[in-house]
């Protein structure tokens, strides 16, 4: 038997209980995870965190599933968010390199489960070759809609994709940093593609609506599996003044936290913002707040329409409006933080009622006229 079969049966078998009546009764969800895998303190752990944690009520210890109790799951999921427990059965495959992605969905789907979760858009092309292979099979694809050979959309009956105004959560993110900072802020980005692009953008845009004469410098890595790679970026732009540096480098930005935690260790005043999950635990006292993306929530909501027999196929995108993207609290003291999260909040509602449309490329941006504060 394939050794990651192995792995997958025994992680199933870890659910069950001896008391038959506490064991998992409903479907099996399996995801696939991106080459950042498990632990990646960002996209990934959220993926999983909706599927083990709020779908599952499990959490993975030593390779096998153990229940949360009532305290741990109140500290995994947001109280503003009605998430329950699914009774859903998780399997999950970590991918170590691209070419594990297709035959690691196929795994999957071979197992049986009832809906095969593939986490970020690196896996678009390998989740559209296997849902035509497996038509009787549910998808669900993170951060990417399913395209043909010349980027026009090409759905899928069969999957369904999630992708985020990552473009409005940044804008909070980037109004707080133009608050916060007096002359210079940063963005370290990994791969310079489109999906990048709208972090970028959308944090530029409010950098500009809440200090204008602020200066932002860019940076990207090329990878987001790489931690030196994203080290070496933040103490470039620290070395040149930057205040706030805003990172949306995966496994990158966990050498962004560092290099700006070593920062502040010697004395600097830099501040880091996270991404796609709430990371002030990498550095309580360096991360000023991070742009959550909500790819737990994307998963959960998945799972729940899945065991309600309401899963279907097609295309959405979630913003602030929906859910899917927001800010993390600000745990770090800084002078007339009130007054400054009122102005985000209020931002917030203009994004919300439609008032303002974010940019999400570089043309965009460059037509962006800021909102007024008031």
């Amino acid at each position: 038997m394939n050794m990651r079969l192995v792995l997958i049966v025994l992680a199933l078998c870890a659910c069950r209980s001896r008391d038959k009546d506490t064991s998992p009764k409903g479907p099996v969800v399996g995801l696939v995870t991106d080459v950042g895998g498990r632990g990646d303190q960002s996209f990934n752990d959220s993926a999983l965190r909706g599927l083990e944690a709020w779908a599952a009520n499990m959490k993975s210890v030593d390779g096998k599933y153990v229940a949360l109790s009532a305290s741990e799951r109140a500290a995994l999921v947001p109280p503003e968010l009605n998430v329950a427990p699914l009774g859903i059965k998780p399997v999950v495959v970590q991918s170590k390199a691209q070419e594990d992605y297709q035959p690691n969905l196929q795994l999957i789907v071979d197992f049986g489960a009832d809906l095969i979760v593939g986490v970020g858009f690196m896996l678009e092309n390998s989740v559209e070759a296997v849902a035509k292979e497996n038509p009787q099979s549910k998808f669900l694809l993170i951060d990417s809609p399913v395209m043909d050979a010349k980027g026009t959309l090409a759905p899928l009956p069969n999957v369904r994709t999630v992708v985020f105004k990552e473009e409005e959560g940044s804008f909070l993110v980037g109004a707080l940093a133009g608050l916060v900072a007096r002359g210079k802020v940063g963005f370290v980005g990994g791969m310079e593609i489109p999906l990048i692009k709208k972090f970028e953008a959308g944090f530029r845009a409010g950098v500009r609506t809440t200090n204008p004469g602020a200066e932002v410098l860019i940076q990207y890595t090329g990878s987001f599996d790489n931690v030196a790679h994203g080290k070496q970026a933040a103490q470039d732009l620290v070395a040149k003044g930057c205040e706030v540096i805003f990172h949306a480098a995966g496994s990158d930005g966990n050498g962004v936290i560092q290099a700006v935690k070593e920062a502040r260790a010697a004395g600097s005043n830099v501040f880091v913002i996270g991404v796609d999950s709430d990371q002030s635990h990498l550095a309580p006292d360096a991360v000023l707040t991070s742009m959550v993306k909500r790819v737990d929530y994307a998963v959960w909501l998945s799972a729940n329409d899945l065991k309600n027999g309401t899963f279907g196929a097609g295309d959405s995108a979630m913003g602030l409006k929906e859910g899917g993207v927001t800010y993390a609290p600000v745990r770090v003291d800084v002078p007339e933080k009130a007054a400054m999260l009122a102005h985000v909040e209020a931002l917030r509602a203009k994004v919300v009622a439609g008032q303002v449309k974010v940019p999400s490329n570089t043309t965009e941006l460059e037509r962006f006229k800021p909102p007024s504060l008031e």
